[in-house]
């Protein structure tokens, strides 16, 4: 074998490996957003700390996904909208309380399916240039394969755990759903009420749970916070399909007039 063959492997052995390494919880290979551009963004917070993404889908309701909850038990919930920053204070950020969680019924700790949490805030979000509400697509159909979303979140940035105080995004390409079922990849698993984007090197992961998939100005579906390897480009990313729960979000929405 040549010097540069051997090189070459050297490489790919060694990308291989850091791939594997990778922390659950991070947006691989993003970067930073620019500060408030994406204003529907909530950070999804227990005792203080950041444990999931989220978006303002109503004046009053924030969309995140179901297992962000679990494992909470008596941890005080709340919402962190209006924020670039985590922890720098920003005439925008303001913390709101949760005053209901509601989980979809489906949900299980032990499945992805239905994995959606609706977060009723203690009053109405102060709109405004840095919060924003998100329109969300109620037309059942699939995303065409190929288009490019994009997907933004607080996840952790580096395998040494570094959590990111701005906040980060992606785009990725949507995978058909045959190619997302194939055995090498979700082996069947991926249901019509989920869809997949490519993993290769850059992706969601955990932490950034909870998160909307946005094409074309809609959010289509939101992060699964089931677990999985990140990055890898044989375990595409997952996410819930909004539409396909649009009588459910509604029916939520509506239980509370002041919605």
């Amino acid at each position: 074998m040549e010097d540069g063959s051997r090189h070459l492997v050297a490489l790919i052995l060694l990308g291989v490996a850091m791939c594997a390494a990778q922390p659950r919880g991070r947006i691989l290979g993003g970067r930073e957003a620019a500060a408030h551009s994406r204003p529907y963004m909530a950070s999804v917070q227990v005792n203080g700390k950041h444990v999931c993404g989220g978006f303002l889908m109503a004046e009053q309701w924030v969309m995140s996904a179901a297992h962000c909850l679990e494992d909470v038990a008596d941890g005080k919930v709340q919402v962190l909208l209006g924020a670039h920053s985590l922890s720098q204070p920003e005439p925008s950020k303001r913390l709101y309380d949760v005053l209901r969680a509601v989980p979809h019924p489906g949900s299980r700790p032990d499945t992805i399916d239905h994995d959606l949490l609706l977060l009723q805030l203690s009053e109405k979000a102060v709109l405004g240039p840095d919060v924003q509400l998100l329109p969300w697509q109620r037309e059942d159909r699939d995303v065409a394969a190929g288009t490019l979303c994009d997907v933004a979140g607080w996840g952790v940035v580096s395998h040494t755990g570094r959590r990111p105080d701005r906040l980060q995004h992606l785009l990725l390409p949507v995978l058909d759903r045959a190619t997302c079922n194939l055995r090498t990849y979700h082996d069947g698993t991926i249901t019509e009420r989920m869809m997949c984007a490519e993993s290769n090197r850059k992706d969601t992961c955990k932490g950034d749970s909870g998160g909307p998939l946005v094409c074309g100005g809609l959010a289509e579906g939101v992060v699964t916070s089931g677990s999985r390897v990140c990055g890898n480009r044989k375990k595409p990313g997952v996410y819930t399909r909004l539409a396909s729960y649009a009588a459910w979000i509604d029916g939520v929405l509506a239980e509370d007039p002041a919605a």
